[in-house]
């Protein structure tokens, strides 16, 4: 027997439904009996949203009204009622077991599964297989319209069958016809038609993958003929840093993700940077992610965006003998340890994880983290069996092991495989981008370096936060910073890591602040304060990691030829001539958010130059990650002294400095002098210090030297 199902949103309607995430208002359904072609009683059930409000379109298809809607049931009653009554309606018709049968995919994928899993309730077995209408038709008449392009209405002027839908209620006249389809399909005596039902994954498959081919020693090896599809692969971006492969596969709910298809994206320090890759089973089902774009996971908008076969090698494809022995044991739930000590050995890892989580395989079940030199890097994987002695691990998160608290998250077969294999070699594991192009002129303070820990770090901030939350968050100590002190640390992808490092007048003014400030709440996040040095300040900031234990270097081990990419994003004093202040439009100084006021607090422009006769802007300057979000610059206004006096004063040239060169990296083969000083326009530029580096045209030389009006690009 089949159910014939029907259902409708608060939102959108047709092709769109469950794109916007409303939520389900109405169900209807009837049971057919193929072998007899009877019939049970159609149904109609109103259902009780939380958020009553209907979008216009709602409104003019289906009739309905908040007020009608505020009487009905809750989606799990009306649930219940649906298993009770196509119970009663299979024993009138002498039948047990039947499979559902809707208009196309949406109604199960994109709105069921996912509404019942934010509402944290489960669907009964039978919403785990379906038929989907359309193809079954296409099966039956290959010459109709494309299963994309189908709908009742088409389907039904493809048979000849009548289709006012103004005959009956919303949902009943899409139920009945959809039943006289049926009935139509049957009469043609199609023997492939409801022989294979549509599935859904009730549970996401962890494992690795191995996509044809395997790593030995970093030499890439033909194993099987598996390949990644383009066509099935997305980019989720925006990820709540703790989100584990189960979080996301949730998220995802309702459609079928491959076996060990999420894997997480890592920054250049092996920290999760918020996004991931995942590999559906077809491209059917991913272009039905791609409609969950701006989906929320709790309170945060996930942006999903198509990604190839090949970047999803490049962060899940790999793998070692090391790592595919440790993997080879399916349907373990990892854990992923942090801050061992150097010393610590496997008996000290299983003491410390204890009897009430007993790791797979013993000693077999822990993978330790090393540096291509064999050093420990203080990770390490653990397998368990269970969820229960995952849950268990987990509890004991931050407790001590040695002199050092140990924490413990969550983890995925391909993090393994990108930490073990990726993590520390000289190569990024996903390629930084290009230097930014906007001018950073050597500000008149240099950060300040030796042992003396006058600085701190501040580590777990919100990846929304800027300098003037920073400042807010430092309350009375703002006044003890020094200009021009405040530094973001950004991640290989240009993107806000988490950390930042602020300068101090003094060391005693860092162990003040460390104290204050440790574990203190920014938005609804804590934020981790520790003192540290100018050199360990200056590594972190030239590319190097800074760990409990000490300093790591610079993953790059070749000369740079321009500053590194994070130097553009520091929080340095860009110095502009004056003559710019007066091309200045507002809209590119908006007014930041004032800190809240204490009795202490010192005035905005503390951190500028008292007597300042440029222009400073701190800035910081974001940039996307693939494959379509706009490269957006963001200014922090000058405080208003600063910039009358700015606009005032005499413009002495500025002399070029060492670090004062760009190079332009992916230039079109056939591009002249003429383009690049054309994308430079609006810059101003030193020829006559570079003599011996360039050679020019006299013409190339008069361009070059020529007045150059300043205009805010």
């Amino acid at each position: 027997s089949l159910v014939v199902l029907f259902g409708a949103t608060a939102g959108a309607y047709g092709a769109k439904l469950g794109s916007d995430e409303r939520e389900l208002i109405l169900l209807v359904w009837q049971v057919v009996d193929l072998p007899s072609k009877k019939v049970g009683t159609l149904h109609k059930s109103l259902v009780k949203a939380d958020n009553l409000e209907l979008s216009d379109q709602c409104r003019e298809v289906s009739g309905l009204t908040p007020e009608g809607l505020g009487k009905a049931e809750p989606l799990d009653r009306v649930l219940q009622q649906f298993s009770q009554l196509v119970s009663s309606d299979l024993k009138v018709l002498g039948r047990s077991s039947y499979t559902l049968c809707s208009d196309g995919q949406l109604l199960i994928r994109q709105v069921l599964h996912p509404e019942t899993s934010k509402k944290n309730f489960l669907l009964s077995d039978c919403f785990y297989s379906f038929y989907d209408l359309r193809k079954e038709f296409h099966t039956c008449y290959p010459s109709s319209a494309a299963v994309k392009d189908q709908t009742i209405k088409t389907m039904a002027e493809y048979l000849g069958l009548g289709t006012d839908e103004t005959e009956e209620d919303f949902g009943v006249w899409q139920v009945k016809t959809m039943v006289a389809i049926i009935f139509s399909m049957l009469s043609e005596s199609c023997n492939d038609i409801f022989t294979e039902p549509e599935t859904v994954k009730c549970k996401y498959e962890t494992g690795p993958c191995y996509f044809g081919f395997f790593f030995f020693s970093l030499t890439l090896c033909s194993s099987k003929s598996e390949t990644v599809d383009n066509e099935t692969v997305i980019r989720a971006r925006g990820l709540p840093w703790q989100s584990s492969d189960q979080d996301i596969a949730r998220f995802f709910k309702g459609l079928n993700i491959a076996k060990g298809g999420v894997a997480l994206c890592l920054n250049a320090q092996g920290r999760r940077n918020g996004e991931a890759l995942v590999r559906f089973v077809n491209s059917e089902q991913r272009d039905l992610a791609l409609e969950r774009h701006k989906h929320h996971m709790g309170s945060r908008y996930i942006e999903v965006y198509k990604a190839t076969g090949e970047e999803f090698l490049k962060i899940a494809g790999g793998t070692s003998n090391e790592v595919a022995q440790f993997l080879s044991k399916e349907n373990q739930v990892i854990i992923r340890m942090r801050g061992l000590p150097f010393t610590a050995t496997q008996e000290d890892v299983l003491g410390f994880l204890g009897l009430e989580c007993p790791v797979t395989g013993g000693k077999e079940g822990l993978l330790f983290v090393k540096y291509p030199d064999g050093r420990p890097t203080g990770d390490a994987f653990v397998l368990f069996s269970c969820e229960e002695y995952a849950q268990n691990a987990l509890k004991k998160h931050k407790e001590i092991l040695g002199k050092r608290y140990i924490e413990l998250f969550r983890s995925t077969a391909a993090e393994v495989q990108q930490v073990v294999l990726n993590r520390y070699m000289s190569t990024p594991l996903i390629p930084t981008l290009p230097t930014p192009i906007i001018p950073v002129i050597p500000p008149p303070y240099t950060i300040a370096t030796g042992s003396v820990r006058d600085c701190v770090r501040l580590r777990g901030l919100p990846y929304t936060a800027g300098i003037d939350d920073i400042l807010e968050f430092m309350g009375d100590a703002t006044g003890d910073i020094k200009p021009h002190g405040v530094h973001m640390v950004l991640n290989q992808q240009g993107r806000p890591s988490g950390d930042a490092f602020i300068q101090m007048k003094s060391a005693d003014k860092a162990f003040m602040v460390a104290q204050k400030c440790h574990k203190k709440m920014m938005k609804d996040r804590y934020v981790e304060v520790f003192q540290c040095s100018g050199e360990e300040m200056n590594f972190v900031l030239m590319g190097g990691t800074l760990n409990r234990s000490g300093l790591s270097p610079p993953p790059c081990k070749l000369p740079c030829l321009s500053p590194p990419a994070y130097a553009a994003f520091q929080t340095a004093a860009a110095v502009i001539p004056a003559e710019a202040a007066l091309y200045q439009p507002q809209a590119l100084l908006p007014a930041t958010r004032t800190p809240q006021a204490t009795a202490a607090a010192p005035p905005a422009v503390t951190y500028y130059p008292a007597q300042a006769a440029q222009l400073y802007m701190n800035y910081t300057a974001y940039y996307p990650s693939p494959p379509v979000s706009p490269t957006t610059v963001g200014y922090i206004a000058a405080p208003p002294g600063a910039v009358a006096a700015a606009a005032t004063a005499t413009h002495t040239p500025i002399l070029p400095q060492p670090g004062a060169l760009v190079r332009m990296q992916g230039l079109p083969y056939n591009t002249g002098m003429k383009e690049i000083l054309s994308f430079f326009q609006g810059y101003q530029y030193a020829p006559d210090d570079y003599n011996g580096l360039i050679q020019l045209s006299e013409q190339a030389r008069s361009v070059l030297q020529a007045p150059k009006e300043w205009v805010c690009l």
